[in-house]
């Protein structure tokens, strides 16, 4: 998706919306999906979006059965918009909603051609870019890898250095600021250094644990929360790379996360102090809908032990998962020698090293080729004229058997 399209269409909006409209790419992870209550989503099809509707002050989604031409966005977003504040009763902050009967109350039909039924959206592997750590120059990568109290176990060492031998880099890096560098990484052996730094828990030079959180617009509790939670992370130098948190204060707003903290009313459950649920995704993408609760009842002194606990889970999973890379990187067992034939013995004088081999005989003695050392008579050293029996037998030349 490219700029041009996006102000296409907010070019034709002639209204003030009061709906949240959310306007993203399929394949980006940086931008939730589902945080507004009309969100567009571009599709494979060129200039054709799903929609996903979420009711306001509600969590309910419903998948609009049809793809949205891009030129239709504005008119249908304003025609939705009409009918739900008309019809509050069914579609305002209800416990239960019927996208169904929502959509045979829109009498607007789009101005293209007849839309394509709308397939299911498959949602991208959820990441966050790299803020600092993995760097290009040219056509290469170097690596900052940060550790606050400055200590790299053996284990991460060694498989650190198994990957630069497998990758044919020499040297490494040590730096006043806690880090080490690698340098002239290729682009197509990150994924290696991924590997390595989920299965130590490692982050890339300093934690961006401030990027990947959402709190509630305007929510001074839920902003005090996460500073706290951050300050903890970085003080136990917590890896949360592929992690995205949520805080939600509030039971019907639409925060996101693969990691959502919700706060549990205390009046409202008799509880006598502040208490938390943990929860994630089943598969940690943020835009999955499909929670399991992790822990409940939590009180905040424990907050973050438990979050942590849940980020090592993570990473045992990811590990897991990356076993097949990790092969490329253990060391590989040794290649089997062939099998060595020995030549005959040799004899050697043990003044000048001079030897006799029985294969060649001696010319300058006037000995042929062939003659055995046993079956020399009054044999002198062509060199020292030390006497035959100064001679010892030595072991030939070994060579390969072919």
């Amino acid at each position: 998706m490219r700029e041009g399209v996006y102000k296409d269409i907010l070019d034709l909006f002639d209204y003030r919306p009061q709906l949240k409209i959310n306007l993203v790419d399929q394949a980006q992870t940086f931008i939730p999906f589902f945080t507004g209550n009309l969100n567009f989503i571009a599709s494979d099809t060129s200039n054709y979006w799903h929609l996903y509707i979420r009711f306001p002050k509600t969590n309910s989604l419903y998948h609009w059965p049809y793809l949205v031409y891009s030129e239709d966005i504005p008119e249908l977003c304003q025609t939705l918009e009409q009918v739900i504040f008309a019809h509050k009763e069914i579609f305002y902050d209800q416990p239960v909603l019927d996208g169904t009967r929502l959509l045979s109350l829109i009498t607007t039909r789009p101005t293209a051609a007849l839309p394509p039924p709308a397939p299911d959206l498959q949602l991208p592997a959820f990441t966050l870019p790299y803020y600092e750590g993995f760097n290009r120059y040219g056509t290469k990568l170097w690596l900052g890898i940060y550790r606050r109290d400055e200590r790299f176990s053996v284990a991460f060492l060694k498989d650190v250095c198994q990957v630069c031998l497998k990758t044919r880099i020499g040297e490494l890096y040590s730096t006043p600021w806690k880090s080490l560098i690698v340098k002239g990484i290729e682009m197509a052996d990150r994924n290696l250094w991924d590997t390595v730094l989920c299965k130590h828990r490692l982050n890339v030079r300093h934690a961006a644990n401030e990027l990947n959180w959402q709190v509630e617009d305007l929510c001074d509790y839920g902003l005090t929360l996460k500073n706290d939670l951050v300050r903890q992370f970085n003080e136990e130098d917590v890896r949360t790379y592929h992690l995205c948190f949520a805080i939600k204060t509030k039971p019907k707003t639409g925060v996101f996360g693969s990691i959502v903290i919700r706060a549990q009313q205390p009046e409202a459950l008799g509880l006598r102090e502040e208490q938390f649920e943990i929860l994630h995704t089943r598969d940690f993408n943020p835009n999955s809908k499909d929670f399991v609760s992790f822990r409940k009842k939590v009180n905040r002194e424990s907050l973050s032990w438990y979050l942590i606990q849940l980020c090592n889970q993570f990473y045992e999973l990811q590990s897991e998962t990356a076993q097949v890379l990790s092969s490329l990187y253990v060391e590989e067992p040794p290649v089997a020698e062939p099998p060595l034939a020995s030549l005959p013995a040799v004899y050697q004088c043990q003044n000048c090293l001079t030897v006799y081999d029985e294969t060649y005989g001696d010319e300058a003695s006037q000995v042929a080729p062939g003659t055995p050392f046993a079956a020399l008579v009054g044999y002198r050293c062509p060199t020292c004229e030390a006497p035959q029996n100064e001679f010892v037998a030595v072991p030939s030349v070994l060579t390969p058997a072919l």
